[in-house]
């Protein structure tokens, strides 16, 4: 049920019977036309722009328009009241029952009330983290896995198809200087001094592994050249780290449905297919670049690369794909990454980066543009850093991982549920500051707690309605005489649940999971503003002694708020709280 896609039809069905009767001229599109809260909730429940939209169009004033939809709509019994405002727009109040009725929705589709077929079935393939395996994952990593987990979550509960999909970084140099570390640490488990230089990575988590490597192998590797060990010590580092990446993804209960390896790419021939998909399309060619911006023409050396016509793509210059050595760039492998992924069949394309890829933006979606010929949208989202503070203080690095500050230390500190919620309580390109102390607070200021708080409160009414005799079962509940649920504090709150589907798809339709925590964190808002007016006005408390029928309807829009909380915080990956402690 979407209240807003019922009333907007409404009014189309309003306008296309104005058509009839010649107060609006035939041939008019009605696609622009939109039923949205309006931006004062005193004007009324819900606005539509419909007049204004419509008057050049149809070469009449906007409140001409507008005065006509009124009256119109003044004979459905859903709505109260229609008003002109400003320059033609309409805003529009509607009866109780209609707030009543999403109630009922609520409690007869439970979690599925705001569920979408807007995504119809559509395929969509969400990559995120993509951490270099080279250690365990780190607090920027976090923000990423979260966002992209949930934005999976968001879109699959919208309708669509979704992949959840993890590009193994394992094709670069990065993955030598690992199997290099590997060995520092296999060394030592055979008792011999080492030093980490030359870029190594010193972090403890590589202890185990290098031990582990010596019950493997024994004392074959002592003593032996690189070229005896470096590819063997590489491969068994490389899944001895996605080990513990998945480890820790599971930490925050993230599953990936499809590890992808860089290196399947190379000596497959997969990276020359790709291209050559790009040279059937006249976009391959040799030239020389334009020295950078920023570059003085003595620092510059012309040389002759193999380059992509990205330029033919809204990209900014055109990119080597080649080196002149006869070496792939780094672009190459990702454009044939992107090239399996539309071979795939996949209708949408989502790659979650960390800030410091913002220059790689344009050029991926130039080439994905390429590959599939305008066909497959790409959107990527980039998850600003994340600065970590604890008793006033930036939170000191991990001597665990030796450089940063990972996610087990994250989720050690404050759980799974707080650290997920809190990294979506900002917009993923926006900075975030977590304080360890502040999440932990028990106060409004805390989202996490604040949200967490109105489901317990729920739980605490329906176990004290048992206590007092007073059923409160789901048939109940679904039951329950919701003409009952009157006062305008009450329909504050239903008003609010009404907004749940809509806001289902609006996020999803931008990608922006965090609309869903900001949602939950106004509709607890509203929830607890009625559970505070109820000491004051007993009328409003929840049970009412002596009544069982009226408290039954309160403890149905109680349970409407914990249902539409519970499916929201679903899609975050947070569990829902039965108690506070």
């Amino acid at each position: 049920m979407n209240l807003f896609s019922e009333i907007r039809s409404l009014v189309l069905d309003a306008l296309a019977a104005m058509q009839a009767e010649g107060t609006l001229p035939e041939g008019l599109s009605f696609d622009n036309v939109a039923v949205e809260p309006p931006r004062d909730a005193a004007h009324g429940d819900m606005a539509t722009n419909a007049a204004m939209v419509l008057a050049k169009p149809a070469k009449m004033k906007p409140r001409d328009i507008a005065e006509a939809l009124a009256a119109k709509l003044a004979g459905d019994d859903r709505i109260t009241g229609a008003e002109v405002a400003g320059p033609g727009f309409l805003n529009l109040r509607l009866s109780a029952t209609v707030w009543q009725g999403v109630l009922a929705a609520v409690l007869d589709q439970g979690t599925a009330f705001g569920k979408s077929d807007m995504g119809q079935n559509r395929k969509v393939n969400v990559e995120y983290v993509s951490a270099n395996p080279t250690g365990p994952l780190h607090v920027g990593h976090t923000r990423g896995a979260v966002f992209g987990d949930a934005l999976a979550s968001l879109l699959d509960y919208a309708g669509y198809d979704v992949t959840r999909e993890y590009y193994i970084n394992d094709g670069g140099a990065q993955v030598d200087v690992l199997a290099r570390s590997v060995y520092l640490r296999y060394l030592e488990a055979h008792g011999q001094e080492v030093a980490f230089v030359d870029g190594t990575y010193p972090g403890d988590y590589l202890v185990p592994v290098g031990q582990a490597l010596k019950d493997k192998v024994g004392d074959a590797y002592l003593n032996q050249p690189e070229d005896v060990w470096l590819a063997d010590v590489r491969e068994y580092a490389t899944e001895a780290m996605m080990d513990l990446i998945r480890a820790d993804l599971a930490q925050l209960g993230i599953k990936m449905d499809k590890f992808f390896s860089e290196k399947s790419l190379y000596g497959t021939g997969l990276i020359e297919a790709a291209l050559k998909s790009l040279d059937d399309k006249g976009l391959i060619y040799e030239g020389v670049l334009e020295p950078p911006k920023g570059k003085k023409p003595e620092d510059w050396e012309p040389r002759e690369q193999t380059l992509f016509k990205s330029t033919e793509h809204g990209d900014d210059v055109d990119r080597p794909v080649k080196k002149s050595d006869g070496g792939w760039t780094y672009f190459a492998p990702d454009i044939a990454y992107h090239y399996d992924k539309v071979s795939r069949g996949f209708d949408e394309l989502i790659d979650v980066f960390g800030a410091d890829h913002g220059g790689y933006v344009k050029r991926m979606k130039a080439a994905v543009s390429a590959l599939s010929g305008g066909t497959v949208p790409l959107d990527i989202k980039l998850t600003q850093l994340v600065k970590l503070w604890k008793d006033g203080e930036p939170f000191k690095m991990s001597k665990r991982a030796g450089t940063f500050i990972t996610l087990r230390d994250v989720v050690d500190q404050v759980g799974p549920d707080v650290t997920r919620f809190v990294m979506l309580t900002r917009k993923n390109d926006a900075s975030l500051d977590f304080d360890f102390d502040k999440v932990l607070e028990q106060s409004r200021e805390n989202p996490v707690f604040y949200v967490q708080y109105a489901h317990a409160r729920v739980m605490s009414v329906l176990r004290r309605a048992a206590e007092a005799g007073i059923a409160a079962d789901e048939a109940t509940l679904k039951s329950a005489d919701l003409s009952k649920v009157n006062h305008e504090a009450e329909l504050v709150v239903a008003k609010k649940l009404a907004e749940w589907p809509r806001l289902v798809e609006t996020a999803a339709r931008t990608n922006e999971p965090h609309r869903v925590a900001f949602y939950l964190y106004e509709l607890a808002g509203d929830f607890h503003a009625l559970w505070n007016r109820g000491n004051e006005l007993t009328e409003l408390r929840f049970i009412q002694d002596g009544d069982a029928a009226t408290s039954q309807a309160k403890m149905a829009l109680a349970q409407s708020v914990a249902v539409v909380i519970s499916a929201g915080l679903g899609i975050l990956g947070v569990n829902p709280a039965q108690e506070m402690r």
